[in-house]
């Protein structure tokens, strides 16, 4: 057994382990909580865009941002962490990048956001057009995510990819984050109203809001639907890109907060092992001492 002395130091480490993986964890918590009031704080836009596209929706098949073009090649937009110590949140996202590959025969482009992408790309000798590693931080702006949705709309628009798949973490809830490989184009007009109606569903009389809209159909638009769409779905594609972003960060925070958590709960369960066992081996020191010392006092008898 060791000694006490050793024991205690080893307490001591592992005290300080809990300490810093109890900071981790709390900082992984809010982090989450700002990702997810993120996504909860543009209603109000939503709603005001679903108005405007109930208006367009019959006048969007013909556009390009609705078309597959006869490419074989795939823009993959891929999004880790900066760093590990966030369980399998970057790990589950390359799988499902690896899972994907081997079941198609497409040509494929990739665009990274976080380090851990990029790494994962260029070791497995992928063809990387793209990195915004330097740029993409834990706070993310409407501005960033527009000038990384505006970058891959003009890459589809350039008629090079069939269509863009994202690969990124959803959040479904603080325990469990899904690894999705997401088709972000070419559009469906379904799922856009289907995406802008779920974000308020639970907030908005949908069907109210929408009668009320209707009563405002008579107005004309100057100049003309088509090129009012052609500002309109842009707009919608960057608030999508923006949504997604927050549900990778929101898995991510999410991912290390219970990792931390896990790894303060085993520092608090060794802490305590070790701690018993130190008081056992001092116990022993100290019944060796008056044992030691009982002996001494005998043999002076004895004399």
């Amino acid at each position: 057994m060791a000694n006490a002395k050793e024991i205690k130091r080893k307490i001591k480490s592992i005290k300080n382990t809990w300490k810093i993986t109890k900071a981790m964890e709390l900082i992984s918590t809010v982090k989450m909580k700002k990702a997810q009031d993120l996504a909860v704080s543009k209603r109000e836009f939503v709603l005001e865009m679903l108005k405007i596209f109930v208006r367009l929706e019959e006048n969007l098949k013909d556009l390009a941002f609705f078309k597959k073009n006869d490419a074989n090649k795939t823009l993959a937009i891929v999004i880790t962490s900066n760093k590990w110590l966030c369980w399998g949140y970057n790990i589950n996202v390359m799988k499902k990048v690896n899972e994907y590959v081997k079941n198609s025969n497409e040509d494929i482009d990739y665009i990274s956001l976080w380090k851990k992408a990029a790494n994962f790309i260029s070791r497995t000798w992928n063809n990387l057009i793209a990195d915004f590693s330097s740029t993409f931080t834990d706070n993310i702006t409407n501005t960033f995510s527009r000038s990384i949705s505006r970058e891959i709309l003009k890459e589809f628009l350039s008629w090079k990819y069939s269509k863009v798949v994202v690969f990124y973490n959803y959040f479904e809830n603080t325990i469990k984050q899904i690894p999705v490989a997401r088709e972000f184009l070419p559009l469906e007009v379904s799922e856009i109203r289907k995406y802008l109606e779920t974000i308020l569903e639970w907030h908005y009389d949908l069907e109210k809001e929408l009668e009320k809209n209707s009563i405002l159909w008579w107005y004309e638009i100057e100049p003309s639907v088509e090129d009012l769409a052609k500002h309109v779905i842009p707009m919608i594609l960057d608030m999508m890109f923006f949504d997604i972003l927050l549900e990778a960060k929101a898995s991510e925070h999410s991912a290390r907060m219970i990792a931390m958590k896990n790894a303060k709960d085993n520092a608090a369960k060794i802490a305590s092992e070790l701690t018993l066992v130190y008081n056992k081996a001092r116990q022993a020191a100290i019944t060796r001492e008056v044992s030691e010392i009982t002996a001494w006092v005998e043999s002076l008898k004895d004399n």
